[in-house]
């Protein structure tokens, strides 16, 4: 009996065991009854007895009470039907129908025991009890109100055990009025004090939602209060609406009054401390529980695995789960929920294991968190035995099983498996439907989302806004402005607009670019949290409206929302593309005053802003700064140093990381490459190539290849890129082309350059920046006329140069300027300034027009000119004219500068006594006292697009990286096999904040 106490078993079957010996014993001596073997050896006792000469029908009677009560304690409905198939040979009392009545109820048999409650022409005050507890047992609880309308209507005489069972089914249907109407009546029969119905009273009223009338119960009921059940009662209330901290406190009242606690009383106290703020009350009731006997107790050991893996630690989880005696389904199951929950999901698998080997047959809740943790883990193997072991054991039939099989196969980018568990399912409720949708977004399987969410249209089922948010990522995937304009309207007539789907639009609508409608539908919620204004920020950034970015930025400063990290990385972003150190100054000043830790993508923003703004030293500072550094931060530093032509520090920074443990990737290389590429240093951009491929086992992506054809390019090693191009395991980009067709240019390889230009004509007819290139060549040699072909074939393709910008910030304002721009108000003075400056460039600097970088049929004079007028031009004079004498002027342009610009600005900083700081769309060039940080060995034309595309590349993916890990810092681990080329990403912030959606990446992205 000891044995079965510390296995937590129910104190009622141990006195049944001791009741069914002490009735046989007299007639028959017994040996003391296992609880293995308890209903065999009772069944045998009981067929002894009745052929006894000595047993009388009453003792009869009574031995099969017992035997009934027995049946019904361990829910064994065969042994209990034999015992009534017995009973049937001779007239059944209405003691012992009663009986059957209680026993098919506690067997969950609802039928047969309303069966025999109808065919019973004598009914006692017990009968309708036992039918009542059957109905509430069974969940039946409007029929259990309905049973005691017809008791009141029939005349039944209550007793004090009625009220209970009718108190809980009210309590279950929330029916507070039928509940107080029965309270009245418990009053009128005098059952108002019983303690039991008090109890009852206040658990209805607490499930009801009104826990001050329970409270008010609680506090009239009793004068001393020494009733435990009474407190746990109230306790048990208040933790089931959440107030935990009220729960708590009556804890402490409870043990102020020296009543003492019981198993229910710690497990309902365990439970208030499951949130990491009570974790300290939580261990200081576990040391109150080990002065007492109830430390082996299964239940509040359970209630304690369960506290600390909720809180985090999972240490004293698992101290607490090895300490058990005896273990039983839950004690297994909420160890194996904790892990999973708390990530560990290789602890996970070998829990499961372990639980296997201990004889313990793992059940569906078992399989359901293994099934979880090998998704979680991308561990499809394991995924795959679990799915087999469901299947060996009849759990595949269940929808629970079924729809996180269907998960755990998108997790692990399974598409076969996924849609094959979704076809084997018998039956699929609405979150199979969601889950394979969202399952198939995510797999990059987009038509194949349509498609099914076409075909729950047809089935008539009605679709979630959760299934919505799947539906709009495989439209952006897809890139189809008019599905999302539809599935919009779909959202529209339904009515479903909830703030998440609201958001959710907003975003997409900014990943397709249509910002006028993101715009729209930003402005029609009412309600905007902050997932919506960073949401619209964030689509101001990446449509190429910083300005408008930060605008709203500070509108949201100005609302009652507090921004978020992901907003202040968003801000941060849109302060670096246009190279606003003010801004950037004041978005991090504002970090620090709400108190947010430099650290992790904040950091990394950091870093990648100010390396942007053209300082540095003040991206090393914050690097510096932080003492546990990830791969995103290294990599932000790596990228930081290249593009200021630090190619040496690069290195450095690489060699320190790898000697602090961290693992490079794709992208850590890529930043290396284009910093080796940008500083000439060809010999160690080769090796840290072949260190990529062959030490760290990444395949090159297409940007890889692009980056080496570039660092071979920038050495005039022109024929060992082409052959480098033509031995490359995929189809070059147009990148690549034009990389190597800019190059041929330079060096003037014309024989090599025809052949690389037929290359390049043949691959991306979307891209301008062939055209323009290809068109620049041929002016170059003179060939108007294929020029003038080049430039019909881009206007027969919709195609159109992208024009030549550049910005400045003064005054906390940054102005812009286009090429051969006028509309500046201060227009005619910067012409002037232009005229002057240029003068005094060629008296003092001996500088020279270099008209040859001007593509146009025109003449020398209108060349120079049009040289006059580049935008960075435009914006440096405007600098000299603004600000004070020898102060820095930063100019950023959105395409690199040419050669003769490249002069310009040389000689203008001996001249000017002035740094010039001027970030183009390769790097940054820092002129100063007549020399550039930068000389070129390889250039391009100028007001091209660049086809060292790199840098804003790797910005890119820096910037996504740093909000994917804000907004998911402990399920998302790393940014593995991130394709950059034409890349389409969709970060649904509602994930976030926990509803259902991703992060849509192409199909080579995993996320872990």
């Amino acid at each position: 009996m000891r044995y079965l106490f510390r296995c937590g078993t129910v104190h009622l079957n141990a006195c049944t065991v001791t009741m069914s010996t002490s009735i046989l014993t007299p007639l028959l001596p017994l040996k003391p009854i296992s609880n293995q073997g308890t209903l065999k050896h009772a069944f045998q006792s009981l067929t002894v007895l009745s052929t006894h000469p000595l047993a009388t029908p009453s003792r009869l009677e009574h031995a099969h009470s017992v035997l009934l009560d027995l049946c019904a304690a361990k829910k064994s409905l065969s042994q209990g039907q034999q015992l009534h198939a017995r009973l049937l040979k001779s007239q059944l009392s209405a003691f012992l129908s009663t009986k059957l009545v209680h026993m098919y109820g506690k067997c969950g048999s609802l039928a047969d025991a309303l069966k025999l409650f109808d065919e019973m022409t004598e009914r006692t005050i017990f009968t309708w009890n036992a039918m009542m507890g059957a109905f509430v047992s069974s969940g039946k609880y409007l029929d259990a109100v309905e049973l005691y309308r017809e008791m009141r209507v029939l005349g039944v005489a209550l007793d004090a055990c009625t009220f209970p069972l009718v108190l809980k089914a009210c309590g279950a249907l929330g029916e507070s009025r039928v509940g107080a109407e029965i309270h009245g009546v418990a009053v009128k029969c005098g059952y108002g004090e019983f303690v039991f119905v008090c109890n009852a009273l206040i658990a209805m009223y607490a499930k009801c939602g009104d826990l001050d009338g329970a409270r008010v119960l609680f506090d009239g009921i009793m004068m001393e209060k020494e009733d435990t059940v009474s407190w746990n009662s109230i306790i048990s209330a208040h933790v089931a609406e959440g107030k935990c901290l009220e729960a708590l406190l009556f804890f402490k009242r409870m043990q102020e009054v020296g009543v003492a606690s019981n198993t229910y009383t710690f497990v309902a106290a365990l439970q208030c401390c499951e949130d990491p703020l009570f974790v300290k009350l939580g261990m200081e009731i576990h040391g109150a529980i080990l002065k007492t006997n109830h430390f082996a107790d299964i239940y509040v050991a359970n209630a304690l695995i369960a506290m600390y893996a909720k809180c985090g630690g999972m240490e004293d989880a698992e101290r607490v789960f090895e300490s058990m005696l005896c273990r039983d389904y839950v004690s297994w199951n909420t160890l194996l929920s904790g892990l999973v929950q708390n990530e560990l999901y290789r602890d996970a698998l070998n829990y499961f294991r372990d639980m296997h080997d201990s004889g313990q047959k793992p059940d569906q809740v078992s399989v359901l968190n293994l099934i979880a943790a090998s998704g979680r883990s991308g561990n499809l193997l394991k995924g795959k035995e679990v799915h087999a072991y469901a299947i060996r054991n009849g759990l595949d039939f269940s929808i629970q099983i079924g729809n996180t099989l269907i998960d755990m196969y998108a997790k692990c980018c399974c598409v076969k498996y996924m849609g094959h568990a979704f076809e084997c399912m018998h039956e699929k409720d609405l979150i199979s439907w969601t889950t394979i949708i969202a399952g198939y977004a995510q797999n990059e399987c987009h038509l194949e989302a349509i498609y099914l969410f076409q075909k729950v249209q047809v089935v008539g089922m009605d679709a979630d806004p959760m299934m919505i948010g799947s539906v709009l990522q495989a439209c952006s995937g897809l890139k189809s402005k008019n599905l999302i304009k539809e599935i919009h309207g779909y959202v529209f007539k339904r009515d479903l607009t909830d703030i998440m789907l609201q958001n959710a639009i907003v975003n997409v609508y900014g990943e397709v670019g249509l910002i006028d409608y993101a715009r729209r539908a930003f402005e029609s919620i009412k309600s905007k949290d902050i997932v919506s204004w960073t949401c619209m920020i964030t689509c101001c950034v990446r449509n190429g409206l910083p300005v408008e970015a930060l605008q709203l930025f500070y509108s949201l400063k100005q609302t009652n929302i507090q921004p978020d990290s992901i907003a202040l990385i968003s801000a941060l972003s849109a302060a670096a593309s246009l190279s606003s150190l003010k801004k950037g100054k004041e978005i991090h000043g504002f970090l620090i005053r709400k108190g947010f830790f430099l650290e992790g993508p904040i950091a990394s923003s950091l870093v990648d802003m100010y390396a942007r703004c053209g300082t540095l030293e003040n991206s090393r500072k914050i690097f510096n700064s932080v003492k546990q550094r990830d791969l995103i931060l290294w990599t932000s530093m790596i990228n930081a140093n290249g593009m200021h032509g630090r190619g040496n520090e690069a290195i450095t920074l690489f060699k320190k990381m790898t000697n602090e443990n961290v693992i490079p990737d794709h992208i850590t290389f890529l930043s290396l490459l284009y910093a080796c590429s940008h500083a000439g240093l060809m010999v160690e951009g080769k090796r840290f190539y072949e260190i990529m491929k062959y030490e760290y086992q990444l395949e090159p992506w297409p940007e890889h290849y692009a980056c080496m054809v570039d660092l071979l390019s920038r050495s005039n090693s022109l024929e060992e890129a082409y052959h480098f191009v033509k031995n490359m395991p995929i189809t070059p980009t147009s990148e690549v082309w034009c990389t190597l067709l800019g190059a041929c240019h330079i060096h003037s390889n014309k024989e090599l350059g025809e052949l690389v230009a037929k290359k390049l004509i043949q691959s991306d007819p979307e891209n301008s920046g062939k055209y323009v290139l290809i068109s620049n060549i041929f002016a170059a040699d003179g060939r108007w006329n294929d020029v003038e072909e080049v430039w019909l074939r881009m206007k027969g393709n919709e195609l159109k140069k992208k024009p030549g910008c550049s910005w400045i910030e003064v005054a906390n304002k940054i102005h812009t300027f286009m090429a051969r721009d006028k509309s500046h108000p201060q227009s005619d003075d910067i012409y002037l300034k232009i005229a002057q400056f240029t003068k005094l460039l060629e008296n003092k600097g001996g500088y020279r027009a270099q008209t040859k970088f001007v593509f146009h049929n025109v003449s020398e004079e209108e060349k120079t000119q049009m040289l006059y007028g580049h935008s960075e031009r435009l914006a440096l004079c405007y600098g000299l004219l603004v600000t004070p004498k020898g102060t820095s002027i930063r100019i950023t342009k959105n395409l690199r500068i040419c050669d003769d610009c490249h002069t310009f600005f040389k000689i203008a900083s001996e001249v000017s006594q002035r740094s010039l700081v001027v970030r183009d769309a390769s790097r940054f060039h820092h002129f100063e006292r007549g020399l550039c940080s930068y000389m070129r060995e390889l250039g391009c034309d100028p007001e091209v697009e660049s086809p060292s595309f790199t840098m804003d590349l790797i910005i890119l993916v820096l910037e996504l990286s740093c909000s994917i890990f804000s907004a998911c810092p402990h399920s998302v681990q790393r940014i593995k096999n991130f394709r950059m080329a034409s890349l389409t990403v969709l970060i649904d912030f509602s994930i976030v904040y926990g509803i259902l959606g991703s992060v849509l990446l192409r199909k080579e992205t995993h996320l872990m």
